[in-house]
C-alpha cells in the first residue's frame, strides 16, 4: 500500500510507554502517594472482572489520568527514548490508515465523529473492561476507542499466516467499521436484540462482524480508486479475513469438527465474501448482513 510515512494521527493514545502508575496487573502502581502492592493490584483487578466494574476508580478518584496519552512517538519506556521506537514505522503506518479510513467515512456519513486508536502493550483498562493482548484488536462503543497491541501483526503474519501491510491494514479498517456501527445505531440494536433473543445471539453477532468486514472493503474500494493499492494488497487483506475466521481458528484451537453454530465472527469463505462485497460496491448500503 502506498502511503506517507511519517505521519501521525492526533487521534492516537500511545500507552505503550506508560510509566508505573498505570494500574494494570504486575504493575505497583501509585495513587495519591500511596503505593499500591501486587496482592492489591490483583484483588482490585479480580472484582472489576467479577463485578464488571472499574474498582480501581475507588482509588484517589479524580487523581489524574493513570495511563500515559501522550501523542504517538512521545515518551520513554523500556525499550528506551521514543527515537529508538523499534514499532515506529508500524506506528506510523496504523495512524496514516487510521486517518485515510475515517477521512473516507467522514465524507460518507453526516455527522460522523472520529474514533481514537490506542496502542498499548500487553493489557490495557478501557471502558468496556480490562484486556490482554490474547484478546486481539477490539473496540470499545463505551469510549468509542480501538485499541491494539502492535505485537498482533506479528501473529497476524507469524502464527495466522497474513502477511503484508494491507492485511494489517484491514484489520484497523474493520475495527473502524464498527465505530461506523456504533453512529449508525446499528450495535446498539444488534445487543437489544439479543437480550431479547438469547438463542440468536451468535448469530446476530456473526452478522454484525460481517458488516464490519464489509465495511472494511468499502474502504478498500476508496484506496483503489485513488490508487494507493500496490500489487498483491487485495489479496493481502481477503488472506487476512480468511485467517480469522471462526472455522479456521476452530481448527486452529484443536478441534475435532468445526462448530457453526458457536460462530460469532463468521466463515473464512464469509468473511473473504463481504470484504470483497463492499471493496466492489464501495457503497455502505450493498453491506446489508441483516436482511437475509
Amino acid at each position: 500500500m502506498r502511503w506517507r510515512r511519517g505521519h501521525r494521527s492526533v487521534n492516537v493514545e500511545d500507552r505503550r510507554f506508560a510509566r508505573r502508575g498505570m494500574g494494570l496487573p504486575g504493575l505497583g502502581g501509585r495513587r495519591g502517594g500511596a503505593q499500591l502492592g501486587c496482592g492489591g493490584i490483583l484483588l482490585l483487578l479480580l472484582l472489576s472482572v467479577v463485578f464488571k466494574q472499574d474498582f480501581f476508580s475507588l482509588l484517589d478518584a479524580g487523581a489524574g489520568s493513570v495511563a500515559s496519552t501522550a501523542p504517538v512517538g512521545a515518551g520513554a519506556g523500556a525499550g528506551g527514548a521514543a527515537g529508538d521506537d523499534p514499532e515506529a514505522e508500524l506506528v506510523s503506518f496504523v495512524s496514516y490508515v487510521l486517518d485515510d479510513a475515517q477521512g473516507v467515512w467522514g465524507r460518507k456519513l453526516q455527522g460522523y465523529r472520529d474514533a481514537k486508536l490506542v496502542l498499548f502493550r500487553d493489557a490495557v483498562r478501557s471502558a468496556c473492561g480490562f484486556a490482554q493482548s490474547a484478546t486481539g484488536p477490539f473496540y470499545c462503543p463505551a469510549d468509542e476507542k480501538v485499541y491494539v497491541d502492535l505485537g498482533f501483526f506479528r501473529e497476524l503474519r507469524g502464527r495466522f499466516g497474513a502477511p503484508g501491510d494491507f492485511a494489517q491494514a484491514y484489520v484497523l479498517a474493520h475495527e473502524i467499521g464498527h465505530h461506523v456501527q456504533t453512529l449508525l445505531g446499528t450495535s446498539q440494536q444488534v445487543r437489544r436484540a439479543q437480550r431479547q433473543r438469547p438463542d440468536a445471539a451468535n448469530q446476530l453477532s456473526v452478522r454484525l462482524e460481517l458488516q464490519a468486514d464489509c465495511y472494511a472493503g468499502v474502504w478498500a474500494h476508496s484506496t483503489a480508486r485513488r490508487e494507493l493499492l500496490e500489487r498483491g494488497d487485495l489479496e493481502e487483506g481477503l488472506a487476512a479475513a480468511a485467517a480469522v475466521g471462526d472455522d479456521r481458528m476452530q481448527r486452529m484451537a484443536g478441534e475435532r469438527y468445526v462448530n457453526p453454530e458457536s460462530f460469532t465472527h463468521g466463515s473464512s469463505a464469509q468473511r473473504m465474501e463481504w470484504f470483497r462485497r463492499g471493496y466492489r460496491s464501495g457503497d455502505p448500503n450493498a453491506c446489508d448482513t441483516f436482511g437475509g
